[in-house]
């Protein structure tokens, strides 16, 4: 028996550099294969380092039996891909999609001739030299293509069948690119800004929330006629999320800098703003929009008869007259009122304002953003109203001081620390009740130091009494919140339909993806709720609900638990150590509380559904839900742990500063927290897809009509970069949805910069088109009173978790012969 020929007199050096590749992958896979078995996880990653070494070992010594060992661990990867995650596209492709890329290096004829010929001699030399595959040699390389031309397959045919996208820039667009100004009214002045019945005069188009518009213009059969009709630029770019308002013949919108603009709602020509100048304390991000208020009755002066009521990012509440955005001088102090008013010290700016004023007939009511997870000592969470017209201060609800609605006295301040509402609240004006998504108590993920008052409220749904701000009723969807479970969505009003009939109802979605519906008047649920035992076990100091509220009877967004097989990544090695993680992490399912070890929350705190909220067809009674699927890691940290001394920042004065990014100071307790997302080494989710989710359920049979992923990879990809192919993969999601009587959906917060619009009933994407950067925000539509044609309209300033932002307002139209 002759000894093992040289590699380097072995026919050459190709599959000696695949023999050296294989050195660093295997070992890192063996180490790491060692380890998860140590965490009580899969054995796949320990054998196949094995393979990897061994097929790298055998090549390096010139044996085709290399090529043997790598063929096999291609085939024991697919099928153990099968078994883990059945046929889902994009559980398996990860999986296999690496490997077998590398296993075409081994598929070319000048690796594998040299190696038969050694093999087999004189016989497999001749063979080799008239170009022939030995049969076991064509299997194996007619087996990596076959796993990589099924993967590749699958990839076109995704990105061919996918709708072609409409260029934002396409001929016809008017574009209006001109700098704000400062308090300086400059255009038409609007004529007869009175809303008509179906104008979109609030922010989910009436004060219910529904954000369903009467129209059949645009439909199923002409949507894909959808044009380009004029796009509008506002001078400043960043994540604007604001959904425009339409009175009449203008539309009305905020900009991320608070800047109110009144455009032509025909052409988008400019017909006047107003900039409120910010000031140093202005913190936050975006402007979900503005509000409207008409009076009865002509003002002496015929000003402000009709006005905009704006907040902004540095705490004011502003009115300026619809007509030609001047200020409303009557309105509180010269058009404004100051909303830092009785919250006590706040020299950082932890208040601040990003969802427009609910106008229910002459009362403005208004709450604030706190900035998350700052401290126990932030402002307060106090909802308070005004009059609309003169801004007088009419009623506070101060969860710490109940049954008082009066301002506070003199040295005295609203009850710091308590939950406040953030997001967009709703109206009934015939019941006189204003419906509350509340938050929960500062900071977010240790609550041993609430009060009875901050916890009684927190993450609730609550109705007030618009006359006086008092408790009609509340309900608690999380008890002592301490994942940052806020209720994020606008409550929406709908009529429930029961045994008994439709009843007047608040359907109330939530960041855990599920539904709660109660009786609009009393507050009693319509559909079931039970209270479900979770898991315990908080850090040193602080104690977990031993039961959440759970509703039955209505479908959930929110996904199934996550087991180890859900881990995923780019690459086997990425997939790894997320799997690493995930087993090195405390994870009980939903509600596994905040720990010094790492605990995964999923539905992670950006939802479920978030302040997007749903979207009702009240012509079919059906719901439309875009949901986030994304899980995130928390991990506390005592104050004396190292990492906890780059959080705790502090200025040149000694107090510490907002802490912006993944992490929470949470000044007043005993622990920091990192609190980002699930991702893996080279920034991809380490769960698999789909992280964005649009759901349709029939509110008469409680069931999911339909469910889809929502957008593609355009816009994603490893270390932030995008990877240009529209592969459908359910990205995620921001901004909520529009509907329309003749069965159209329209979204435009997916992280790929589509808007898109669905079949209410069937879910198949009918149109879309690629916004110039991508949005957050909501669309709208409306009738032009001038042409009589339909619009859509949405705000671009940039999609979620995107770096690129711009400041776009878009209007589409149907295509005129």
């Amino acid at each position: 028996m002759s000894s093992p020929v040289a590699p380097a007199a072995n026919a050459g050096w190709p599959h000696i550099v695949f023999a050296i590749l294989m050195v660093p992958i295997g070992l890192f896979l063996l180490v790491g294969g060692v380890w998860l078995i140590a965490l009580g996880g899969s054995w796949y990653y320990l054998a196949t380092g094995l393979a990897c070494l061994g097929s790298g070992y055998l090549l390096y010594r010139g044996r085709m039996l290399g090529i043997w060992l790598y063929t096999a661990m291609l085939l024991w990867t697919l099928m153990w891909s099968f078994l883990e995650v059945g046929l889902d596209f994009w559980g398996v492709f990860p999986r296999i999609a690496g490997p077998a890329v590398l296993g075409l290096w081994l598929a070319l004829p000048m690796v594998w001739r040299p190696l038969l010929t050694r093999a087999a001699g004189t016989r497999a030399f001749a063979v080799a030299k008239r170009g022939r595959f030995s049969r076991p040699t064509r299997l194996a390389v007619l087996g990596s293509l076959a796993v990589v031309l099924a993967g590749a397959g699958v990839m076109v045919s995704r990105t061919l069948l996918a709708p072609s996208a409409t260029d934002v820039h396409a001929s016809g667009a008017v574009s209006t690119d001109r700098p704000a100004g400062l308090n300086t009214p400059d255009g038409a002045e609007v004529a007869n800004p009175v809303p008509g019945a179906d104008d979109w005069s609030d922010w989910g188009r009436t004060a219910s929330g529904d954000r369903f518009i009467p129209f059949e213009q645009i439909t199923t059969a002409n949507v894909a006629n959808l044009e380009i009709a004029w796009t509008y630029r506002t001078g400043g770019a960043g994540p604007n999320q604001a959904t425009p308002l339409q009175i009449n013949d203008t539309l009305y919108f905020c900009t991320r800098d608070n800047i109110v603009v009144a455009l032509d709602a025909e052409t988008g020509s400019e017909r006047w703003q107003y900039n409120p100048v910010l000031g140093p304390l202005a913190n936050g991000g975006g402007c979900r929009g503005v509000s409207f208020h008409r009076q009865d009755t002509t003002p002496a002066d015929g000003q402000c008869q009709s006005r905009i009521i704006t907040t902004t990012r540095d705490a004011r509440l502003i009115a300026v007259d619809a007509r030609d955005g001047r200020p409303c001088v009557g309105f509180g102090v010269d058009g404004e009122i100051d909303l830092r008013s009785g919250m006590g010290e706040d020299v950082l700016g932890y208040q601040h304002n990003t969802s427009p004023a609910l106008v229910v007939g002459n009362v403005a009511v208004v709450g604030s953003a706190i900035h998350d997870g700052q401290s126990v000592d932030e402002p307060s969470g106090v909802i308070r109203a005004y009059n609309a017209v003169s801004g007088a201060f009419l009623w506070a609800w101060d969860m710490g001081r109940p049954g008082v609605n009066t301002e506070p006295g003199p040295g005295e301040t609203y009850t710091r620390g308590t939950p406040n509402v953030w997001s967009l609240m709703s109206a009934d004006p015939d019941l006189g009740m204003i419906y509350l998504p509340l938050g929960n108590a500062t900071p977010d993920y240790y609550g041993g130091h609430r009060t009875p008052e901050m916890e009684k409220y927190a993450s609730s749904v609550v109705a007030l009494r618009v006359a006086d701000g008092s408790v009609a009723w509340y309900f608690q969807t999380v008890h002592h919140d301490i994942w940052d479970l806020d209720v994020a969505s606008q409550p929406v009003l709908i009529d429930f339909p029961t045994e008994n009939g439709p009843v007047p109802a608040v359907l109330q979605a939530t960041k855990r993806g599920q539904f709660f519906v109660f009786n609009r008047a009393t507050g009693e649920p319509l559909i079931d709720v039970e209270e479900r035992p979770v898991p315990q076990g908080a850090v040193e100091g602080d104690f977990t609900a031993p039961t959440q509220p759970y509703p039955s009877g209505m479908p959930h967004v929110a996904g199934e638990r996550l087991r180890e097989a859900d881990m995923w990544g780019l690459t086997p090695l990425d997939q790894l150590m997320c799997r690493i993680v995930f087993k090195q992490s405390r994870y009980e399912g939903e509600f596994t509380p905040p720990s010094l070890q790492g605990s995964i929350l999923y539905p992670g705190f950006f939802g479920g559904s978030n302040w997007g909220s749903v979207s009702i067809d009240t012509k079919r009674n059906i719901m439309l839900a875009s949901s986030q699927r994304l899980a995130q890691l928390v991990t506390l940290y005592p104050r004396d742990h190292p990492i906890a001394a780059g959080i705790e920042a502090t200025g040149p004065d000694g107090r510490p500063l907002i802490h912006q990014g993944e992490a929470s100071p949470q000044h007043g307790v005993p622990y920091v927290a990192t609190n980002g997302g699930f991702m893996s080494p080279i920034g991809v989710p380490c769960q698999r897809p789909p992280y964005g989710m649009m759901t349709a359920i029939d509110l008469d049979t409680r069931t999911v009509l339909w469910e889809r992923p929502l957008g593609t990879t355009r816009n994603s990809g490893p270390f932030g970069l995008a990877i240009g192919l529209p592969l459908e993969m359910g990205v995620p999601v921001n901004g909520g949805s529009l509907v329309t009587a003749s069965g159209l959906t329209f979204h435009a917060g997916s992280q790929d910069g589509y808007l898109r619009a669905f079949n209410t009933e069937t879910g198949d994407e009918v149109w879309r088109s690629a916004l110039p950067v991508g949005s957050q925000a909501t669309p709208m539509s409306y009738i032009s009173p001038e042409s009589g044609e339909q619009f859509i309209v949405v705000t671009a300033g940039g999609a979620m978790g995107i770096a690129q932002t711009g400041d776009y307002v878009v209007a589409y139209r149907l295509r005129r012969s």
